[in-house]
């Protein structure tokens, strides 16, 4: 097939899904053509061209399907690097398995970027850390993989050895490591308890957690601070979120989504009206994605202290869209605002007390020994331009 007749087949619903709100948009009242109202696809010519030349002259016949699928899945990475396309195949493929190497990865080009692993779970018993960096997954470097398939790459049949090249951050050693896939345990709530207030840990704001977290805080000692543990939790959704935000607010707003080309939709809090504590502290730092960074947000704009890292900016969700080649892409169509203002497919959420937790720290012990301690005139004044 040549190379113009798949570029038309794969390229024009990917660039229609970017460009429609532009080229639906109206003009100025006086009638003036700005720059954005310019044809958007008025490019796709001198893509086309280019195409055909790689394909005349390169000094080996090249593979075109893929040369083009490669570099649409490079447009899609650069609005955001969740952005993914699917092949029929990868559509045929199935799901690969219910074992999982338990961590939570984001692709950054050429490398996948550690941003969570499941405590106990497969990658953390292999020594994998937040922060470290994945080159190669079964000797298949990252760069030509989309989102989705590297995601799937690290699931697969209970006992499936997968090996990672990776260059660790804790000990800058570059080499292999071995995997073994496993079922992932569901993690309940844990709380614990001293003379200096209760921690309590949210593995992810799936559905039902809410109710858990209650009933966890009824036993506590609200004269007492509550310290809510958000790092490593990377799952769950905006209204579970919102109900969780709920057991320490009042009414009022929880986040704010943005979906291209419809009107903002406010997510609201429904309050539980129970007591408050003494003090309410959140911990978070980058292994705190999506819901969790918003419940960050909405707790901090309601007087909690923030106390940790910054979060990553992930708080997106995606549409599937079916191309006709029988293929699909995968939108990042949606973003979340936070009730302080962030936007959290790219800011995330800055503590207002900055400290870095190391793995054999004592978070209760730590947060409030550096709450009592005056912060930094340099971290205060990064925190207020924040």
């Amino acid at each position: 097939m040549h190379a113009r007749t798949w570029l038309s087949a794969l390229s024009l619903p990917l660039v229609a899904a970017f460009t429609w709100p532009v080229a639906t948009q109206k003009l100025p009242a006086d009638g003036a053509k700005s720059a954005t109202t310019q044809d958007p696809l008025a490019g796709l010519t001198d893509i086309e061209d280019v195409l055909a030349l790689v394909q005349a002259n390169y000094v080996d016949r090249p593979d075109m399907p893929k040369v083009i699928g490669g570099g649409i899945q490079a447009v899609l990475e650069r609005a955001h690097p969740l952005n993914s396309l699917l092949t029929p195949e990868d559509l045929r493929a199935g799901a690969p398995g219910p074992a999982s190497a338990g961590m939570t990865v984001v692709k950054r080009g050429i490398y996948a970027q550690v941003l969570a692993v499941v405590p106990g779970g497969p990658a953390d018993k292999a020594g994998v850390q937040m922060g470290d960096v994945i080159r190669r997954v079964d000797d298949e470097p990252i760069g030509p993989l989309s989102s989705w398939k590297l995601d799937r790459m690290l699931c697969g049949q209970p006992g499936t050895k997968i090996a990672l090249f990776r260059y660790s951050a804790a000990t800058a050693d570059l080499g292999k490591v071995d995997v073994t896939l496993e079922p992932l345990a569901h993690r309940a709530i844990t709380v614990k308890t001293t003379e200096q207030g209760s921690l309590v840990t949210i593995p992810d704001l799936k559905a039902g957690r809410a109710a858990e977290l209650k009933a966890a805080i009824l036993k506590l000692d609200r004269s007492k601070p509550l310290m809510l543990d958000l790092r490593e939790d990377t799952e769950g959704s905006l209204t579970e979120a919102a109900t969780v935000a709920g057991l320490f607010t009042g009414a009022g707003p929880f986040a704010t989504i943005q979906d291209a080309g419809k009107p903002d939709r406010t997510v609201a809090i429904t309050p539980s009206g129970l007591p408050s504590f003494k003090q309410l502290i959140v911990i978070q730092d980058p292994s705190t994605l999506g819901a969790a960074e918003a419940l960050s947000s909405c707790l901090k704009k309601n007087g909690a202290a923030i106390v940790g890292e910054r979060t990553p900016g992930l708080g997106v969700a995606q549409t599937r869209i079916p191309l006709r080649d029988g293929g699909a892409v995968e939108l990042v169509t949606e973003r979340w605002i936070g009730d302080g203002g962030e936007k959290l497919d790219r800011q995330g959420v800055t503590p207002t007390r900055a400290l870095k937790l190391g793995p054999k720290d004592d978070p209760l012990t730590a947060v409030l020994a550096a709450l009592a301690t005056p912060a930094p005139v340099s971290t205060r004044v990064k925190q207020e331009h924040a």
